[in-house]
């Protein structure tokens, strides 16, 4: 079943006088419970494009379905809503606040739903519980390591239940080791809880755990294996 669809969104940037194109006409359908990494060329649009399917930013033309809804057609206020019941965002620099313990962080997006405390509660620890970090509940962001940080902020991501996880270079300021243990925390995740994610990073390596691996690349998304992809799915970039 399609959960992410986004049919010729164009979102262009104004830069002094220059006008900024990044994404031109883009196309593209995600399933649910896929793996979705994307690489490509600094300036192609790939954070852009997590800025739009999740509601951030609005493109300044087509239109982005998540799960049935057209986000693109929501008021401010109401998308404000869908995306913390729906969305979940993992960051490159973790994005934690400081004066917050682990538990509290990812209690954050949860204050936003109707939920009881008890409910609450039991939805970060089980977040905890899925990045391994129940014993570091009470630790303050300066009290944990970049790995653990980076395992506070995808519970953060995943507490609410979201429809689907976007990860903008989820290991880029991670060394090799931590790197490594966060990206078999996110296989198991999309594996085991059937999350559905759409990743973008600049490492090979770390897009290859991807079930499914893309490139922009002179205008269309390829595949891992060059091929391009079916009519329906290919994306005009704009350089």
């Amino acid at each position: 079943m399609t959960l992410v669809e986004l049919n010729h969104v164009s979102k262009s940037f104004s830069k002094g006088d220059e006008t900024i194109t990044p994404l031109d006409d883009v196309s593209l359908q995600i399933d649910a419970g896929e793996f979705v990494s994307l690489m490509g060329p600094s300036g192609t649009g790939k954070s852009t494009l997590l800025n739009l399917v999740s509601g951030i930013d609005r493109p300044d033309s087509g239109t982005i379905h998540v799960d049935g809804t057209e986000i693109t057609g929501l008021s401010r206020s109401k998308l404000a809503d869908w995306r913390a019941a729906n969305l979940g965002y993992i960051f490159q620099t973790h994005n934690l606040i400081p004066v917050l313990t682990a538990y509290e962080n990812v209690e954050l997006p949860t204050l936003l739903l109707p939920l009881s405390s008890a409910q609450r509660r039991d939805r970060v620890q089980l977040a905890l519980e899925a990045v391994g970090l129940v014993d570091r509940a009470e630790h303050y962001p300066r009290q944990l390591s970049g790995g653990q940080e980076q395992r506070v902020g995808i519970a953060r991501a995943i507490v609410a239940h979201p429809k689907v996880v976007v990860a903008d270079e989820p290991t880029g300021s991670l060394d090799t080791e931590t790197s490594q243990q966060i990206q078999v925390l996110l296989q198991r995740l999309n594996q085991e809880l059937n999350i559905t994610l759409l990743m973008v990073t600049h490492d090979a390596d770390v897009a290859a755990i991807a079930s499914r691996q893309l490139l922009l690349d002179h205008g269309r998304f390829l595949e891992s294996n060059g091929a391009p992809q079916s009519d329906n799915n290919k994306a005009s970039l704009s350089s």
